[in-house]
């Protein structure tokens, strides 16, 4: 998008937050070259993993390189998931704003408007690259490459189902990859480091490990194995050791190209861990709003820039990064942008700076969090509870009672923050189909909506991956919301399965007026593709999907729903439906 737009909404202006005032750690690197930034985002790895935050049997030594060549961020917050994390990362805004308010159907869809760190930075001569997991959007304008991304290798949605040999996405082309997925990653962004050696870069790494399922080369997961975990940590901290591997590889290309000394290092995961394990006696895991939900580990290095071996205690938040990496880099912000984080860079050049209190806020799932440096409060739909963290780390005593004038205030606080993030809504963000260069759309089934009973998602959340199944009731219908930026015909296919007594079911494809007949007359019954989990997964399991072209609707532009309607029966399922395929000619 143009990040210059006049159709842009006016914002108040970011010199509230100093970012024009601090001449601290400028990029005068005397050769006119702005400094490149490595940002590193590990997917499910808590605060607990990682081996100088106490974990006496996890190894994380390039990880803790980072911290130790740096800043460490003791008291750095995210949100308790996957998609609102990266929205609040990428944004500097916290998620509920951006549009993202879940992880799947739409919900982790990052409005097309908002600016992110990318689309700054390339507006300002960066190359941008990003080899991962995005969670922010598949499509048109909120897919990476149209939120700043010149170079994009991953997926797009909330995991993947096999990180071995797998098919991943190139700037909307799927491509296939040779083995183990994160070690792939690593791969790609060294050969885009290298690449833009001579240019300033942005390098996004959003590894999907340790997500589940759990997967892992031998070699990681037997050394744990003989430590007598079971296959679950075993795997997990297999997983986050080959990260640390991979990192290391990042920053011995640096040292390669001799750029580490023009390179900005940050190193953090997106939300709590995604298992019962170490993690500092802190009270939650992920998708928890308690500390141990959101807490994580957040380092920052800048060889010759940040004074090595540092240790930030006040509170600091994912909405954060943006404003202190654009500071770092003596980049204004363009325009005028309405943003919730604070520039660092205070705290980075001395931990003992003066620094106001300030509150943190959190969501997820109907319950909401307060943090400031003493208290945390937290928002359950019918009550809340205060927690004071000096005294009661672990969240073990409700203080509301005692305390139930700072409860009342915080929660007073907790309020206005919660109408303000939440004014725009959370209308669904529509498919954009005809959307330039993309020729093709394919729409998941879990970013489809069910009409009623009689029709499910496999897995039954509607998670990454899932299919409809079990569409015994032919009122029931899925369905996608979709708008049509250019008229035109399109050719729309179905990815399907159907075993051979199931099959002949006929369905109709509408578009508003626009209808299109079809007929399941194969059969296509697969297994699931072999998957090397170290534990069962909760997932659902990869299959190779038939694709069924059904015709041609002429579409005209605007807002709709296309749904999938089931027209007769004969035997006790419509068919297993896994996507649909919209083709512009």
């Amino acid at each position: 998008m143009n990040i210059n737009s006049p159709s842009r909404r006016q914002f108040i202006t970011m010199t509230s937050l100093g970012l024009a005032s601090l001449p601290l750690l400028n990029c005068d690197l005397g050769n006119g070259k702005r400094p490149n930034i490595l940002l590193i985002l590990t997917d499910d790895q808590g605060w607990g993993d990682i081996t100088s935050h106490g974990n006496e049997i996890l190894s994380t030594p390039n990880m803790d390189r980072i911290a130790a060549e740096g800043v460490r961020f003791d008291r750095f917050y995210v949100s308790p998931v996957c998609a609102p994390t990266r929205a609040s990362l990428l944004t500097g805004r916290y998620h509920l704003r951006t549009g993202v308010h879940g992880v799947t159907r739409g919900e982790e869809n990052m409005r097309a408007e908002e600016v992110t760190l990318a689309e700054i930075l390339k507006s300002k001569g960066y190359s941008t690259g990003c080899f991962g997991k995005w969670h922010n959007g598949a499509h048109g304008p909120m897919h990476p490459n149209g939120q700043g991304f010149d170079e994009f290798v991953g997926f797009c949605a909330g995991h993947w189902n096999n990180y071995f040999d797998t098919q991943m996405e190139h700037n909307g082309q799927t491509i296939e990859t040779e083995g183990y997925m994160a070690d792939v990653l690593t791969d790609k962004a060294l050969t885009f480091m290298e690449d833009q050696k001579e240019n300033p870069w942005l390098c996004y790494i959003p590894y999907n490990p340790p997500h589940s399922p759990f997967q892992v080369p031998d070699q990681f997961f037997d050394k744990y194995k003989q430590m007598g975990l079971d296959d679950t940590l075993a795997c997990v901290y297999g997983m986050c050791e080959n990260l640390d591997d991979n990192i290391g590889r990042l920053l011995d290309k640096l040292d390669d190209l001799e750029i580490a000394d023009n390179t900005i290092v940050l190193f953090i995961t997106d939300n709590g861990p995604n298992s019962d394990r170490f993690n500092g006696n802190m009270r939650g895991r992920k998708a928890s709003v308690h500390e141990g939900g959101i807490r994580v580990p957040c380092f920052i290095r800048w060889p010759g820039r940040i004074e090595p071996g540092r240790t930030v205690l006040p509170i600091a938040d994912h909405i954060d990064i943006l404003p202190t990496v654009l500071s770092l880099c003596d980049i204004s912000l363009p325009g005028e942008l309405e943003l919730d984080g604070k520039d660092l860079t205070p705290l980075i050049r001395n931990p003992e700076a003066d620094w106001t209190d300030r509150a943190l806020f959190s969501y997820w799932a109907g319950r909401g969090a307060m943090r400031t440096e003493q208290y945390r409060l937290i928002v359950n739909p019918e009550s809340v509870e205060l927690y004071d963290m000096i005294k009661d780390p672990g969240e073990t005593k409700d203080n509301k009672g005692e305390n139930p004038e700072t409860a009342a205030q915080m929660k007073s606080a907790y309020d206005v923050w919660f109408e303000d993030v939440t004014k725009n809504g959370f209308n669904p963000i529509p498919i954009p189909i005809g959307y330039k260069g993309e020729a093709e759309v394919i729409m998941p089934a879990h970013e489809a909506y069910l009409s009623s009973d009689g029709i499910e998602y496999f897995e039954g959340h509607g998670w990454a991956n899932d299919w409809i199944a079990e569409w015994t009731d032919k009122a029931a219908y899925p369905y996608w919301e979709i708008e049509v930026l250019e008229g035109g015909q399109y050719e729309i296919a179905l990815d399907y399965i159907c075993p051979k007594k199931e099959i002949g079911a006929t369905f109709q494809i509408e578009v508003g007026e626009q209808k299109l007949s079809g007929r399941i007359s194969k059969p296509h019954n697969p297994p699931p593709v072999h998957s090397p989990d170290r534990v069962p997964r909760k997932e659902v399991y990869e299959k190779t999907w038939a694709t069924l072209s059904v015709g041609l609707l002429q579409l005209n532009p605007g807002k709709y729903q296309l749904k999938v309607k089931a027209l007769s029966r004969p035997g006790n399922i419509v068919m297993d439906l896994k996507a649909v395929r919209i083709r512009m000619l």
